[in-house]
């Protein structure tokens, strides 16, 4: 009687599944994700302020630095919650930002395309440049006299990072795109008297 191959070395197999594993696993990275998500009542408006972590991951560096433009999108919307229906959407804001990096003069430069109106801010430091393309502060979604103080709110935040504004599902499976989403708590509108 013949011993098939795979019988006489039984630790074969195990060993080629996991050189196959090993080889084929993608290289570890950071994952964007969003640290402060903060909702305060300022002046009888509603303001938010969001920080995103890794807006530049470690993948997108060599295409920063060869010229390529670093966007990021956040999509931030204020809700009412609902008991027995879905919610409601009340107001939206949508903010684009766009990180350059010029080789000549060595400069970073965030650039606001849409929802903001600042003017570009130029730096020679990646930090800085990356501390001002990934942190939306004071943004205004609305006078909390037009809410109901006794309703139900909350936050969504969804933020976007992508090589050249692409985020598609070819381009997060290559590592030059990422999203994340975060909600923030249920809160009640509460008038200072």
């Amino acid at each position: 009687m013949k011993v098939p191959n795979a019988l006489r070395w039984p630790g074969l197999p195990a060993a080629a599944l996991a050189l196959l594993l090993l080889a084929g696993a993608a290289p570890a990275r950071a994952d964007l994700r969003i640290s402060d998500l903060d909702i305060y009542l300022n002046d009888h408006e509603v303001t938010v302020r969001v920080v995103l972590l890794d807006a530049i991951p470690p993948t997108f560096h060599e295409g920063l630095q060869s010229g390529i433009p670093t966007h990021v999108r956040f999509t931030i919307e204020l809700w009412q919650y609902n008991r027995l229906w879905r919610d409601s959407l009340v107001r939206s804001v949508t903010i684009e930002r766009q990180l350059a990096y010029n080789a000549v003069s060595k400069e970073y430069k965030v650039i606001a395309l849409k929802g903001e109106t600042h003017p570009a801010y130029g730096t020679r430091d990646l930090r800085d440049a990356q501390r001002v393309f990934s942190e939306v502060r004071a943004l205004k979604l609305g006078p909390a006299a037009a809410l109901n103080p006794t309703e139900i709110f909350y936050v969504r935040v969804q933020a976007e990072a992508a090589l050249n504004g692409e985020n598609t599902f070819v381009t997060r499976m290559a590592g030059t795109a990422e999203q994340t989403e975060r909600q923030s708590e249920y809160r009640t509108i509460q008038r200072m008297q």
